[in-house]
């Protein structure tokens, strides 16, 4: 992975990562790559849903919608949310969206995603 995520906090519904401006990850422009991007939020829902989903469920990921709001010049912060799960009510599967915030140094969001997220009682 060339985005070189670093888990700077993870509790169960809060993950913050960050991630180094280096030319591994620069676009014709110099600035971080809008993939490049896209891994860091992927990186930070993974990490999110490994600590907050319980042992008794299964998570993978649906599907992703991404905003990007503003060039990125510098290194990163990618910060993944998401609402408390009541495990026990689900029992079939259900769709969970984790949302990422993504800023620069300066703490300008410049990515904002939402991950949807499908997480089921494992067999």
């Amino acid at each position: 992975m060339t985005v070189v995520p670093v888990v700077r906090s993870a509790e169960p519904g809060r993950v913050v990562m960050s991630s180094p401006k280096w030319p591994g990850v620069h676009n014709h422009i110099g600035t971080f790559h809008a993939i490049a991007m896209c891994n860091i939020a992927e990186a930070a829902m993974g990490v999110l849903m490994e600590v907050t989903v319980q042992p008794s469920h299964q998570w993978i990921p649906k599907g992703m919608a991404v905003d990007y709001l503003a060039k990125a010049p510098s290194s990163l912060t990618a910060t993944a949310t998401i609402e408390p799960i009541d495990f026990g009510t689900i029992s079939d599967g259900t769709d969970v969206v984790v949302t990422v915030s993504i800023t620069d140094k300066n703490g300008n969001e410049v990515v904002n995603a939402r991950i949807t997220t499908w997480v089921r009682p494992k067999n």
